[in-house]
C-alpha cells in the first residue's frame, strides 16, 4: 500500500543495473540543460535568476520519490513562469522581496491544491481541458512569453504586458533605442542554439551558448558598454524557510494558483503519457498529481517557485537514455553542485542570451501542426483552438484559459445534448444491421422501424431524442413496430426514464408497439426499479436486434393480413 503512494519503494529494490548508464547519461545531460533554462525561466517569472536554480533542485528530488514516469523531467517551465508573473505582478513590484515571497507562496498553494486533488484521485480532471483548448492557450502564451523577451534581446525599454499588440507597438515605437551590442548577443545566441540543435538534440546548445556569451562579455567588458548582465549570483543551497507564509495574500493568489495547478498538471500529464505510450509503460494520473503537488509543496519551503514537467527537457531525457526516476536524482545533483561551487561563473552572463534561450524554447510551442490537422479533421475543435488562442492574446493569460475552459465545456454540453442517432436496416443475407444513410443497400422490413441511440440517456439529451423519434414516425407513417437499439447506452437517468415512459404512452395511443434490444444490465436495473420494465412488458426486451425483428414479424402478421385484404 505504501509503495503505491511512494513508488520508489517499489522500483528501487528491483532496479535493473542495465538502465544505470542511460539514467546517468540522461541525468547529467538534463542537469546541464536545466542550469541555463532555470536562469532564463526565472526571468520570465519576474524573479532573480538564482530562483530558477532553486526551482530545479528540491522539486526534482521529491518527484523522483513520488512520480510514476521514468522520463518526465520536472522543474521550471516557460508556461508556468509566465503565469507566475501574470498573477504576482498585480500584487507587488517584480524582483522585490514581497514579490519573491508571493511567488514562493504561490508554489505552496499550487502544491496543496494538486496534492489534495491527487489524494482524492481527481486525476480525471484533465478530461475537462480539451487538447484544442490547451493547444490554443499554449500557442498564444508562447507568443506572449517570447515577445516579452524583446526587452532583454534588444535593450529597448519595453514594459511587460500580456497583450502582444501592446508589446509590438512599444517595440516599434522604441526601435531607435535598440542597443546593437545587446541585439547582436541575442541574435548570435539564437543562431548558435538553433544551429547546434539542428546538428543533434543531444548537444547542450544552451549551455554552450551560455559559456560562449559569458566568456565574450567578460573578455570584452561588454557590461560597461551597456549590455545587461545577470550580476552577482548567491552561492549555496537554498535554506529552508517558512517566512513566505501569508494567509492574507492567499485569497488574492487563489485564482492564479488554481490556473497554474490545472495548466501545470495538464502539461505534465500530457508529456508523461506520450513517453509512457512510447515505452509501453503505465503511469498513474492521480499519483502524478500527488507527486507534482508534493514537489511544489516541499519545494516552497526551499525557496522554489511553481514547477511542473516540461516537454523539451523530457524529450532530451528520453533521447539520452532515461528509464527510471533515478535520472532526475542525477540532474538534481548537477544543479546542487552548481549552486555550491559554480554560481560565480554566471556573473557576466548577458540577459540577452537568456532571452535567446527562452525564445528558442517557447516558439517551439507554437502548434501549427494542430491547426492544419483540425482544419482537415474537426472544424468544431479548430474553433475551440482559435477562440482560446485569440482570447489569450487579446484579453490575457488568465482570461484566455478561463474562456477556453468555458467554451470547451459548452461545446461538450452541446454535443452531449445532440447525440448521434441512426435508422437501421439489415445487410442482405446477414443478421447485421447498419445505418441506412451510410449503407443504402440494407433491407428494411415493411411496418418496422429500427432506431439506434449512440449515447447514454440523460436530462440534457432526452428532448433531442424524442424529437428524433417523432421525426422518424412522421417520415414513416406506416410504422407498426418501433425497435429501439439501446446497446450503446451505458446509463439512463430519471429524466430519460420519464421520457421513455412518455414515448411508450404516445406510441401506444398511435397503435405502435415499442420493443427494446441490447439493453445492458445497469440500464435494465434502472428500468426495473422505476417501473418502466413493467409498463413496457418484460416480453418487449430482446438481446439482439434480430430477435426483436423476429418478434416484430410475429406482431405484424395481423397488420399484414389487413393490408392484404384492403389491397384485394
Amino acid at each position: 500500500m505504501l509503495s503505491r503512494f511512494v513508488p520508489i519503494i517499489d522500483w528501487a529494490p528491483r532496479y535493473d543495473r542495465k538502465h544505470l548508464a542511460g539514467d546517468l547519461n540522461a541525468g547529467l545531460t538534463v542537469g546541464v540543460m536545466l542550469i541555463p533554462q532555470g536562469l532564463a525561466y526565472a526571468l520570465i517569472a519576474g524573479l532573480p535568476p538564482i530562483y530558477g536554480l532553486y526551482a530545479a533542485l528540491v522539486p526534482i528530488v521529491i518527484y523522483a520519490f513520488f512520480g510514476t514516469s521514468g522520463q518526465l523531467a520536472v522543474g521550471p517551465v516557460a508556461m508556468v513562469s509566465l503565469l507566475v508573473a501574470t498573477g504576482v505582478s498585480e500584487l507587488a513590484p517584480q524582483g522585490s522581496d514581497e514579490y519573491i515571497s508571493l511567488a514562493i507562496l504561490l508554489a505552496f498553494m499550487v502544491g496543496v491544491i494538486q496534492l489534495v486533488l491527487g489524494l482524492l484521485r481527481f486525476g480525471f480532471i484533465t478530461n475537462f481541458l480539451s487538447h484544442p483548448v490547451l493547444s490554443g492557450f499554449t500557442s498564444a502564451a508562447a507568443l506572449i512569453i517570447g515577445l516579452n523577451q524583446l526587452k532583454n534581446l534588444t535593450g529597448i525599454p519595453i514594459p511587460r504586458s500580456n497583450s502582444v499588440f501592446e508589446i509590438i507597438f512599444e517595440a516599434g515605437s522604441g526601435l531607435g533605442a535598440t542597443h546593437l551590442p545587446t541585439l547582436a548577443m541575442g541574435i548570435g545566441g539564437i543562431v548558435l542554439i538553433v544551429g547546434l540543435r539542428c546538428l543533434s538534440r543531444r548537444i547542450p546548445g544552451s549551455l554552450i551558448a551560455v559559456i560562449a556569451a559569458t566568456g565574450i562579455t567578460a573578455w570584452m567588458a561588454l557590461d560597461q558598454s551597456g549590455v545587461a548582465i545577470v550580476g552577482s549570483v548567491p552561492a549555496g543551497l537554498p535554506a529552508p524557510s517558512v517566512s513566505f507564509l501569508n494567509v492574507n495574500a492567499m485569497m488574492d493568489l487563489l485564482p492564479i494558483a488554481m490556473a497554474i495547478g490545472l495548466v501545470g498538471y495538464m502539461e505534465s500529464i500530457a508529456v508523461a503519457k506520450a513517453f509512457a505510450t512510447k515505452h509501453r509503460d503505465t503511469i498513474q494520473p492521480s499519483q502524478e498529481l500527488t507527486a507534482l503537488g508534493l514537489a511544489n509543496l516541499v519545494g516552497a519551503f526551499f525557496q522554489s517557485y511553481p514547477t511542473t514537467g516540461g516537454f523539451s527537457r523530457t524529450a532530451v531525457n528520453d533521447q539520452s537514455g532515461s528509464r527510471t526516476p533515478l535520472a532526475s536524482l542525477f540532474s538534481a545533483a548537477i544543479v546542487g553542485l552548481t549552486l555550491l561551487f559554480f554560481t560565480p561563473l554566471f556573473t557576466y552572463l548577458p540577459k540577452a542570451l537568456l532571452a535567446a534561450i527562452v525564445m528558442v524554447a517557447v516558439f517551439g510551442l507554437l502548434d501549427v501542426k494542430e491547426v492544419r490537422f483540425l482544419w482537415k479533421s474537426n472544424r468544431t475543435d479548430l474553433g475551440l483552438l482559435l477562440i482560446t488562442f485569440f482570447s489569450t492574446l487579446l484579453m490575457g493569460i488568465e482570461q484566455g484559459i478561463l474562456i477556453g475552459v468555458a467554451v470547451s465545456m459548452l461545446s461538450f454540453v452541446y454535443q452531449a445534448s445532440r447525440p448521434h442517432m441512426a435508422r437501421l436496416g439489415r445487410m442482405p443475407g446477414t443478421e447485421v444491421y447498419r445505418n441506412v444513410d451510410r449503407y443504402p443497400e440494407v433491407e428494411r422490413a415493411k411496418g418496422v422501424a429500427i432506431f439506434r441511440i449512440d449515447a447514454s440517456l440523460f436530462f440534457g439529451n432526452v428532448e433531442h431524442i424524442k424529437d428524433g423519434l417523432s421525426s422518424l414516425l412522421a417520415d414513416e407513417p406506416d410504422t407498426h413496430v418501433l425497435i429501439l437499439d439501446l446497446y450503446p447506452v451505458n446509463r439512463a437517468d430519471s429524466s430519460a426514464i420519464h421520457a421513455l415512459m412518455d414515448t411508450h404512452q404516445r406510441l401506444e395511443e398511435a397503435g405502435v408497439t415499442l420493443l427494446l434490444s441490447g439493453v445492458k444490465g445497469p440500464v435494465r436495473d434502472a428500468f426495473e426499479r422505476s417501473g418502466l420494465t413493467e409498463r413496457i412488458g418484460t416480453g418487449s426486451f430482446y438481446m439482439r436486434i434480430q430477435d426483436a425483428c423476429d418478434a416484430a414479424e410475429r406482431i405484424l402478421n395481423p397488420y399484414l393480413v389487413k393490408d392484404a385484404d384492403r389491397s384485394g
